[in-house]
């Protein structure tokens, strides 16, 4: 089986077009395209063996390819406050860090008021962070309000967690229990945005956290693979369901690890999801579940590994 690794394309915006039907060529998945001024971006999936070879097409075309580790992900930034006295603020640059190294992110602010109702967890903010591949929570500065708040924050987050804060990992590694999956230290508010070498250097840790863990959950999904790769799940609903192609979001269908956020409303799209055809016979409600998303009327699909179907697509 070809080995599909996740780069980015960043290039003149002219003439893209030889990248885009080159990936195709190669059997490679295109899971985002943005335009912007005079670059083109295009996040995808390409075959590892052929990495060089759009390198050396891309070089003419002032075009650079890098591996990008987390394309095809989506991450939800959640802050206990993104009040206006707390701005600038962390988690926007964490935000927009994680997404130039390929992920789509959401944020999710939690401040609802003063005193005992900043920083609460409702069930509508429980299960959208839980419809993302991982949330990194943006913590503050002290050791006591980390301790106190943290345990309410997670109760009922089911997708692997990375704190970021400003005490030191060792110290957040004290505090918070039980333990999460990731912790970044020395990441506390700042009055300025990211851009000291030491600042984007604690950026890069958690870009490098970040993918440690969503790594292992590629190499669990490898041993019990999905029925159908997102990616490709993607590209079909693209070509065949045309009032995507009509969305104006940047983003109308977003992959995920295990699925795909499709931005078209339920009621009247859902059925025609459920019953598009994948493969001679086979639907996308054979191979996946189609439910309604807690963040705003999209259309979730998550799709199920090939031990509960046993279907390969």
């Amino acid at each position: 089986m070809t080995t599909l690794v996740p780069v980015t394309y960043k290039g003149g915006v002219y003439r893209h077009d030889e990248i885009m039907d080159l990936i195709d060529d190669l059997g490679g998945y295109i899971v985002q395209k943005h335009v912007m001024a005079q670059d083109v971006v295009l996040q995808s999936f390409v075959p590892r063996d052929d990495i060089e070879l759009i390198r050396l097409i891309a070089k003419p075309l002032a075009g650079e390819v890098t591996e990008a580790p987390l394309v095809g992900t989506e991450i939800a930034v959640v802050s206990p406050s993104l009040e206006i006295h707390h701005l600038p603020h962390t988690a926007c640059d964490i935000a927009e860090y994680l997404r130039s190294a390929g992920a789509k992110t959401n944020m999710v602010g939690l401040s609802r008021g003063f005193g005992k109702r900043i920083a609460n967890l409702n069930d509508e903010e429980r299960d959208i962070i839980n419809e993302h591949d991982l949330a990194v929570y943006a913590l503050g500065n002290f050791e006591e309000c980390i301790r106190q708040k943290f345990p309410a924050l997670r109760q009922g987050v089911h997708v692997p967690i990375v704190v970021t804060g400003a005490p030191d990992r060792e110290t957040l590694l004290r505090i918070i229990d039980p333990p999460v999956e990731g912790y970044v230290g020395g990441v506390g508010r700042i009055m300025h945005r990211f851009k000291r070498p030491e600042e984007l250097a604690k950026l890069d840790e958690l870009v490098d956290e970040v993918s440690r863990i969503l790594d292992a959950r590629r190499d669990a999904l490898a041993r019990d693979p999905l029925s159908i790769f997102p990616p490709r799940l993607m590209a079909i609903i693209e070509e065949r369901i045309h009032e995507v192609s009509m969305l104006t979001h940047p983003t109308p269908v977003t992959a995920q690890m295990e699925g795909l956020r499709v931005k078209l409303p339920y009621d009247p799209y859902a059925p025609a999801v459920r019953s598009l055809e994948v493969a001679d016979g086979v639907t996308v409600g054979d191979i996946a579940d189609v439910t309604p998303s807690r963040m705003r009327n999209y259309i979730l699909i998550r799709i199920k590994p090939f031990s509960d179907t046993r279907i390969l697509v």
